[in-house]
């Protein structure tokens, strides 16, 4: 009788044609692998391909499960090759952990996520990023039982607008802008304050307001702060399709950071001046890029900007004026841009993105471009 493991591949190689560019699998990618409690794709999928947005290539459509994206803690990954020599990672059915005897979990929602939880999870339940003039249209805090500028937990809220009777609504507190390179405004920052739900309908017309009463506080509620139904805008997926964009060429820059820092490293979530209006989803992975400093070739010789004589300045001016293309006789020199890193989007609005940091030679900053070729 043939083994498990010989009867998948014979189905992956009947089922999956060859591919023109076999994938490049690391020297040291285990021949199998335990799927751990805290595991990402992205993890595993670092351990088996330089390039792990290339994961669905190598997990393919999996026939052995329902949904081809999830994989639970305890799964064996074992590493094949096809009729083709393509590598393909597929479940180890034939392997069995001993371990002591107790009731029953069912893998339910612990399958692992395409990225760490932990890192996103803010981002994703706590942060919105909106239109201004949503927002004016929406429900605001007029103010509590108690004349007190801050309200907490078991406080009567006052709401200009009519609410839904028994309904719970989630409080934000209207943030910063997220401004362009430009100065161009994309979003408003919309920070998560609590819960609170209504008891009370409100008349907005007559004058009436809302009642509700405050069911849980992350963060003071103020005067002024807005509502929103609690679920609407959180519900995303922490399982999503990592890969890269493949219709046009896409370039943006790194505009804002959450944690308002200028500087961020491998796992640091970042704000861009992309969004849907320019097809970005959420799994899309980008390089990161940076602008060499431009040189200007001068009398004393190639100097920087700053280090260069006013004159130098001068000739460098008239010469982009001009449009001057650079040749052996140039006095400017404009570099190449150089790969500095890399992230994963998770979080899309129209105008801005949520990225998370996946790799990084260098600080990434501010003005940094985000870029697919």
């Amino acid at each position: 009788m043939k083994s498990p493991l010989l009867a998948i591949m014979l189905t992956l190689s009947a089922a999956f044609p060859a591919i023109a560019d076999v994938l490049k699998i690391k020297k040291d990618a285990p021949k199998q692998y335990v799927v751990k409690k805290g595991d990402t794709l992205w993890d595993i999928s670092g351990i088996y391909l330089d390039e792990p947005w290339l994961w669905p290539e190598l997990w393919q459509m999996n026939p052995q499960i329902d949904n081809p994206h999830l994989i639970y803690p305890g799964d064996a990954l074992a590493l094949i090759y096809d009729a083709d020599g393509n590598p393909r990672l597929v479940i180890n059915k034939g392997y069995r952990k001993l371990s002591p005897q107790g009731r029953i979990t069912p893998k339910g929602r612990n399958a692992i996520t395409t990225l760490p939880l932990e890192m996103i999870k803010p981002y994703i339940s706590y942060e919105q990023a909106m239109n201004s003039d949503d927002i004016k249209g929406k429900p605001y805090i007029l103010g509590a039982n108690e004349n007190t500028k801050t309200q907490t937990l078991g406080h009567i809220l006052y709401v200009k607008g009519d609410l839904q009777v028994h309904k719970a609504y989630a409080i934000y507190h209207k943030g910063d802008p997220y401004t362009d390179l430009t100065g161009e405004v994309l979003a408003t920052r919309a920070s998560y304050v609590g819960i609170a739900r209504a008891f009370r309908a409100g008349d907005e017309h007559n004058g009436v307001p809302s009642s509700l009463r405050v069911e849980s506080v992350k963060r003071e509620i103020q005067q002024g702060d807005f509502l929103m139904p609690a679920m609407e805008g959180q519900m995303l997926p922490a399982y999503f399709n990592i890969h890269r964009p493949s219709d046009e060429p896409v370039t943006g820059n790194i505009i804002a950071s959450p944690r308002q820092v200028r500087e961020f490293s491998t796992m640091d979530v970042v704000v861009l001046n992309l969004g849907s209006e320019q097809n970005i989803e959420a799994g899309h992975v980008l390089d990161l890029e940076r602008q060499s400093p431009t040189v200007i070739d001068g009398p004393r010789g190639p100097r920087y900007p700053e280090d260069s004589s006013k004159y130098e300045k001068l000739l460098s001016d008239v010469s982009q004026l001009f449009g001057d293309e650079s040749d052996e006789e140039s006095t400017t020199w404009t570099m190449p841009k150089e790969k500095v890193g890399e992230l994963i989007v998770f979080k899309v609005y129209d105008k801005i993105s949520y990225a998370l940091i996946t790799k990084n030679q260098h600080p990434i900053r501010i003005g940094d471009i985000a870029v697919i070729h």
